[in-house]
This record gives structure tokens, C-alpha cells and sequence, in this order.
């Protein structure tokens, strides 16, 4: 039986009839891919079919196969998938040939165990910032984002982390007509306030959120230097203020130093 034409929409980019190209079923499950990519909380299989224009019969055997292969996880109680961290993982910093995040996953495992609280690793991309890996901490009340989750670099602990050991030219680049949106009361949205906080975590090791990306989180993150003094990825804690007030940014802050020198010595092996 013949297969519908299916269609995808980029952004600034012309619908173009998957078929055309020269592997079709690549073109198709890469387009599965960026659907699954657009639904955080997750898209069912006919959801996925609905919107892309693909058969439903194809697009649950291209779905079976990314779960199969790891790209793809589908959650037992909605039936719905969502991407793995696995796309990051290829994509993500390496040294040699050793993953940053199988490199980073023992010491983050251990920071999660002194801290009782969930520690993320978060890389830079396309200007933001991007959770590679994290572990959910023990308490019974955790703050918990999302393998993937993309936010902005000034407003959380270790976009800022990453931001300070930028070379001046750099942060300058990606400062140069950025507007530092509002996120709560305590946001940087001036130039002169974030550098002045920047310098301020480079002159520490560390860096802080002081709930400027959300009301009632806390955050402290380190970077982790590559051979040249450049920040490769981030290491932080976060906790509701209540378990991490600024008087305990200083014990939390070594501790995320201490891993991302581990994390750093652990890429040169």
C-alpha cells in the first residue's frame, strides 16, 4: 500500500515532501525525531503520526526503533515518547575519545550523595543552556529539570558558571544586543549586574542563582575547564532555598569545585 506523502514545517524553511530526498526513511525518522524534540512532556505515536503526515504504522516502527536503540524512551503510565540523552551524549564535549558525560556520571553520582540534593552536568549550546545528564537527589521533596532542558545561560547557576569563564570577547559576542529577559525579582537583566556577578564567580571558583531563574530555588554550579582554561561543561547543585540558604552557597560551591576538578582529571585519562 502506498504511503502518504508526509511534509514537515522547519522554522524559515519551505514544507518539503520527505519522499523527494534521497533516503526517505532517514528523512522520516529524523523527522520523527524533531516532533518527539518539540514535545517535552511527550508525544504519543498518533500524535506523532497526526502531526507529521507520516503512516501511523511507520511511525510506530521508527519510534519501537529509537526506543530500541536509546534515543527514545516511552513512559509506561501515558504511552508517550520523549528523547533520551543520547543525541546529547554524541553531540556533547569530549576529550579524546571519552564522553563527558560517561566521564562526569561516578563523580556526579557521589556529589548527589554528599549533597542529598539533584546535581545536574549542563553544557552550552546555540547560546543556551543544556542539561546533559542529572541525577534526582534523596530528599523527599526534590527540584528536578529534564535531560535536554534548555535554559538561559544568565539565569541559572551554571549557564553563569560557564558565561565567567568565557574569554571577555566571547561573553562579549553573546552579549552584544542580548535582552536579559525577567524571570522573577531577583533576575540580572542589566549588562553591568551580571558582569559584576560574573566577576564575582570567577573571583570564588563558583558560581550562584539566587532564584533568578525560579522563585524559591537556589543553585550553585562550577565549571569544568578544558587544557586551555575554557569551560567544557558546568556541575551544580540545586535545592529549595529552605535546604540551601546563601550561607551554605560557600560549603555547596567547594563541593561542586571538588567534582568538576574530579570531572576534569577523570577526561585525561
Amino acid at each position: 500500500m502506498p504511503t502518504s506523502s508526509p511534509r514537515r514545517r522547519s522554522r524559515g524553511a519551505p514544507v518539503r515532501d520527505l519522499d523527494t530526498l534521497p533516503s526517505p526513511t532517514c528523512a522520516k525518522t529524523l523527522a520523527v525525531l524533531e516532533l518527539v524534540g518539540r514535545h517535552p512532556g511527550g508525544a504519543t505515536a498518533a500524535r506523532v503520526a497526526r502531526e507529521s503526515g507520516i503512516t501511523a504504522n511507520l511511525v510506530f516502527r521508527i519510534l519501537k526503533t529509537l526506543v530500541a536503540l536509546g534515543y527514545c524512551r516511552q513512559h509506561a503510565d501515558t504511552k508517550a515518547y520523549t528523547l533520551s540523552g543520547r543525541l546529547l551524549e554524541l553531540s556533547g564535549p569530549k576529550a579524546g575519545d571519552r564522553s563527558l558525560a560517561v566521564a562526569a556520571h561516578e563523580t556526579l553520582r557521589h556529589l548527589r550523595d554528599a549533597c542529598g540534593e539533584t546535581v545536574q552536568l549542563v553544557i552550552e549550546s546555540s547560546g543556551k543552556a543544556v542539561v546533559l545528564e542529572q541525577l534526582r537527589g534523596s530528599q523527599p521533596l526534590q527540584v528536578c529539570g529534564e535531560v535536554g532542558m534548555r535554559v538561559p545561560l544568565y539565569s541559572c547557576a551554571p549557564g553563569k558558571a560557564i558565561l565567567a569563564w568565557w574569554s571577555p570577547e566571547r561573553r562579549a559576542e553573546w552579549l552584544r544586543g542580548r535582552v536579559l529577559k525577567r524571570f522573577t525579582a531577583a533576575t540580572l537583566t542589566s549588562r553591568a549586574a551580571l558582569e559584576q556577578d560574573l566577576e564575582a564567580s570567577q573571583a570564588r571558583g563558583y558560581a550562584v542563582d539566587r532564584a533568578e531563574g525560579i522563585d524559591g530555588i537556589h543553585c550553585v554550579a562550577a565549571p569544568i575547564l578544558d587544557a586551555h582554561g575554557q569551560p567544557l561543561a558546568a556541575v551544580t547543585i540545586m535545592a529549595p532555598l529552605a535546604r540551601l540558604p546563601q550561607e551554605g552557597f560557600a560549603a555547596r560551591g567547594d563541593l561542586c569545585i571538588r567534582a568538576a576538578h574530579a570531572i576534569e582529571a577523570a577526561l585525561e585519562v
